[in-house]
């Protein structure tokens, strides 16, 4: 499970250093709950993909992101919270992230994700 875990934040790093907003996306479920560090709340794959689009269109173009996890809690076989510290480069920007990630029949994603700037950080 944990390696799996940890395979969807490498294609997350991935899809994001190649600017490809639907490889980034493809990690999270169809139906994700997902919140920006600007507290906007988007709802669906399909919209973590357009959001994301703009970013790498703009001002995170040629960025890389890494991320590093904390945290992976199983609830049960089939749901874990997962904490994530992420960087990205050279922007300069630290957020941190509460997942759940679920296991369904195509294996694992991420159903639900809350990310924030830590107070105090840029």
């Amino acid at each position: 499970m944990t390696e799996q875990i940890y395979a969807l934040w490498h294609r997350m790093e991935q899809g994001w250093a190649a600017g490809d907003s639907t490889a980034f996306a493809s990690v999270f479920a169809e139906d994700v709950d997902f919140v920006t560090v600007r507290g906007e709340e988007l709802f669906g794959r399909r919209a973590v993909a357009l959001g994301h689009g703009q970013l790498f269109a703009g001002p995170y173009r040629d960025t890389k992101l890494t991320a590093e996890i904390s945290l992976i809690r199983p609830l049960t076989s089939e749901i874990s919270v997962v904490h994530v510290t992420s960087s990205i480069a050279p922007a300069g920007i630290t957020t941190h992230a509460q997942a759940v990630v679920v296991r369904r029949s195509g294996g694992w994603e991420i159903a639900a994700f809350h990310n924030m700037i830590p107070k105090g950080q840029s």
